[in-house]
């Protein structure tokens, strides 16, 4: 049987107490958008919805060590950052033309849910190394762009470190 591990220390950290207020804000956004039939914002605030949470379930279930074709990091930082800038845009349309009070209270929760993604794509971006010296210790845990397996002994130019 395929056993799943999951990383209850990801549910603490920073990033993963983002995830969730990202899914919990966005979702909130969706149910406002809903009850004001705006079509086109409660497509766009699922499928953000639906993407942050595979994303979350990737990491927690530690699917990203299992699945090492896909350099899962940057993947992240892509869609947080795109995620960001689509809901903003969705927002600021639904603020400036709302015509029912649940597209007015969706593009104020879809702001708050841009700027945790943008909160989100910086701080994670701000880990990335390029071209740093390679050190023997250890603090957290790096991620390299090249490699299958945690304890490699040539390390690639670029690392993504958490502290």
């Amino acid at each position: 049987l395929f056993a799943m591990e999951i990383d209850f220390t990801f549910l603490k950290s920073r990033r993963g107490i983002l995830k969730v207020s990202e899914m919990v804000t966005v979702f909130v956004a969706f149910v406002c958008f809903a009850t004001a039939r705006g079509a086109p914002y409660i497509a766009a605030t699922c499928m953000e919805f639906v993407i942050t949470l595979a994303l979350f379930l990737l990491f927690l279930l530690k699917l990203n060590k299992k699945i090492t074709f896909i350099f899962w990091p940057l993947i992240d930082i892509f869609n947080s950052a795109f995620a960001a800038l689509f809901v903003f845009i969705l927002s600021v349309i639904a603020l400036t033309t709302y015509s029912a009070e649940g597209a007015l209270g969706g593009g104020i929760v879809g702001l708050i849910a841009a700027a945790l993604w943008s909160v989100d794509a910086y701080l994670f971006f701000k880990r990335i190394t390029f071209n740093q010296p390679r050190t023997t210790e250890v603090s957290g845990f790096c991620i390299r762009l090249h490699y299958p397996h945690p304890n490699v002994e040539n390390s690639p130019e670029i690392k993504l470190c958490s502290t």
